[in-house]
């Protein structure tokens, strides 16, 4: 079944710029998906569109059954709390323990604190940090902060997790490592969709992959084929 269609997208910019444009696109629920491409070509401007940080000129982006392009901006949040999202910089609250950064992601929805407990600890030994829990973000490596943020990215259960160039400030090494995190949510049945610059890491994990050329859907290569 899918979790995400796009029908004849198209994104322009006030400027004049069209990122996107003629997308067609589906992406099943469970697959983990690779979306790479130059610089410019659109990636960060579909994933956007995604978690609606950015709405499409025209077409149809239809997202866990919601037309997200239809949302209005006061309904957004319904579809954000379905979506995990990771960035290429962490952003974690620097005055803030792991569990404090976690946990925050709950407590924006009023969720009970006991309930909070249970599930921080949990994502929190799923990405292997239990031990850091008291440290803040400053005591912790690259590859341990990104950890902590893709925990805040999940704790919610999301269906989807979107990662924008989330091993772009590791070394190869530790990349792996937020690689094989990603890939034991995945088997726990949460869809990634991740934006990346590293064929290496692409080329290891052997996962479909889209290739996008000026806005446009160049290449989509069936998990195994990408070589």
């Amino acid at each position: 079944m899918d979790l995400i269609r796009l029908v004849n997208v198209k994104k322009t910019y006030k400027t004049g710029v069209t990122a996107i444009q003629d997308l067609n696109l589906s992406i099943k629920k469970g697959e983990f998906v690779f979306i790479i491409g130059s610089t410019g070509c659109g990636k960060s401007t579909l994933i956007k569109m995604l978690y609606r940080e950015e709405k499409p000129t025209s077409g149809q982006i239809v997202v866990g059954g919601v037309d997200v392009g239809k949302l209005r901006n006061g309904k957004v949040y319904k579809i954000r709390r379905k979506i995990g999202v990771v960035f290429q910089d962490y952003k974690l609250l620097p005055k803030s323990t792991v569990y404090e950064n976690v946990a925050f992601a709950l407590e924006i929805f009023g969720i009970p604190k006991e309930e909070i407990h249970s599930k921080v600890v949990k994502v929190l030994e799923l990405v292997g940090l239990k031990h850091k829990i008291k440290s803040y973000p400053a005591q912790l490596s690259g590859g341990e902060q990104q950890r902590v943020a893709i925990a805040r990215a999940i704790v919610n259960g999301p269906k989807l997790l979107i990662c924008d160039e989330p091993t772009g400030n590791l070394d190869p090494s530790t990349s792996m490592e937020i690689m094989k995190v990603l890939e034991e949510i995945n088997k726990l049945g949460t869809t990634i969709i991740m934006v990346t610059h590293s064929i290496d890491i692409v080329k290891e994990m052997n996962k479909r992959v889209i290739v996008l050329d000026s806005g446009r859907l160049l290449k989509d290569y069936e998990e195994g084929t990408y070589r």
